[in-house]
């Protein structure tokens, strides 16, 4: 794939798109986009306040494999749930300091 940075119309139409696709069933999404290095490309991160991330993955996966094989653009998409969800998975408030556990104590 060619190296196609934010300044480059056809990914910041590519990215609106995906964007308005993640919106239009969870408007409550918030982005942001990131350059990256491996591999080399366009990250737009999609925070999503909802169980299973799978499911914004399974929106939008056939048209980000069209964007980038028959567009030869290399943008990816990642979608993540808020800290505040994440922490209340495993129980732990924000701002609670955890335990340091030793592995090489006997």
């Amino acid at each position: 794939m060619t190296a196609y940075h934010l300044s480059d119309q056809r990914m910041t139409t590519a990215l609106q798109e995906l964007r308005q696709t993640i919106e239009s069933h969870y408007p409550t999404a918030t982005f942001d986009v990131t350059e990256g290095l491996d591999p080399e490309g366009v990250y737009l991160w999609a925070t999503v306040d909802i169980d299973d991330t799978d499911e914004v993955v399974d929106l939008i996966i056939d048209r980000v494999l069209d964007l980038q094989i028959e567009n030869d653009l290399p943008v990816f998409v990642i979608p993540v749930r808020p800290v505040e969800r994440v922490l209340a998975t495993f129980g732990t408030a924000p701002g609670r300091r955890y335990k340091s556990l030793s592995l090489l104590e006997a």
